[in-house]
């Protein structure tokens, strides 16, 4: 590592989770200028690529806990990922694309799709108004972020039973052949919901998840030693707060 990257090391070696909101925006930090190569919220535990410098070939990686930068901590568990979009119709496209997004990146990290699970009504890429059927986009001219994309839950299916049903590794659902988060005590989770949202709630297409619901579950989790690591980002009005 150069003296340019450990500059940024040194940067970010507080961080706890890096939210960024617009592609290919520009920061400046003293003495050197970076731009952002991803977006939408994406948690540094997973380690996705944040910052680039004018030479792509080099890359920093951020981590939620300093001591990890200087020191690499042994990891001896499993990384879970639960991408989840509330919204449908072709009027909020942002909130699926933006999972499509999300989705592309944390694959092309090396989480395979048995461990990804991937909540959105799917009613973009196929919709009437879609001047490119079957292609969705993040932004504008941007490449195909859809293809590949699973369908774990979709439709009616997005809802929050079973959203909190995946994240706690619901034995009926794995029964029935759908995909859960099954983790354990080493292991990491990644939650991403976007969607609207008000205080204490945050909106599915056709319920809500009231604040105390999710925080109940996180609670049994905890007691259940369900994972070492957790970080849940919401993108919605109020955070669900």
């Amino acid at each position: 590592m150069d003296a340019s990257e450990m500059a940024i090391v040194r940067m970010v070696k507080s961080a706890v989770v890096l939210s960024v909101s617009k592609a290919k925006s520009k920061v400046k930090w003293p003495r050197h200028k970076y731009s952002l190569q991803h977006s939408q919220n994406l948690t540094c535990d997973l380690c996705v690529k944040i910052f680039t410098m004018s030479n792509p070939s080099k890359a920093v990686y951020a981590v939620p806990f300093g001591s990890e930068l200087s020191e690499p901590v042994a990891f001896n568990g499993t990384k879970w990922v639960l991408l989840a979009a509330g919204g449908n119709t072709w009027s909020n496209y942002r909130h699926q694309s933006n999972v499509y997004h999300a989705y592309q990146i944390i694959k092309s990290h090396g989480i395979p799709d048995t461990n990804i699970v991937v909540m959105h009504y799917d009613d973009l890429a196929n919709n009437k108004a879609n001047p490119t059927p079957g292609i969705v986009i993040n932004v504008p001219n941007g490449p195909d972020v859809y293809k590949g994309v699973p369908k774990d839950y979709t439709g009616a299916d997005v809802n929050p039973l079973n959203f909190l049903a995946v994240l706690r590794g619901d034995p009926i659902l794995a029964r029935n052949h759908k995909k859960v988060i099954k983790s354990g005590p080493n292991d990491h989770i990644y939650v991403y919901f976007i969607d609207h949202g008000a205080p204490d709630l945050i909106a599915f297409p056709s319920q809500y998840l009231y604040g105390e619901e999710l925080n109940a579950q996180f609670k049994q989790m905890y007691q259940d030693k369900k994972y070492a690591k957790l970080v849940i980002n919401i993108e919605a009005c109020n955070s669900g707060m």
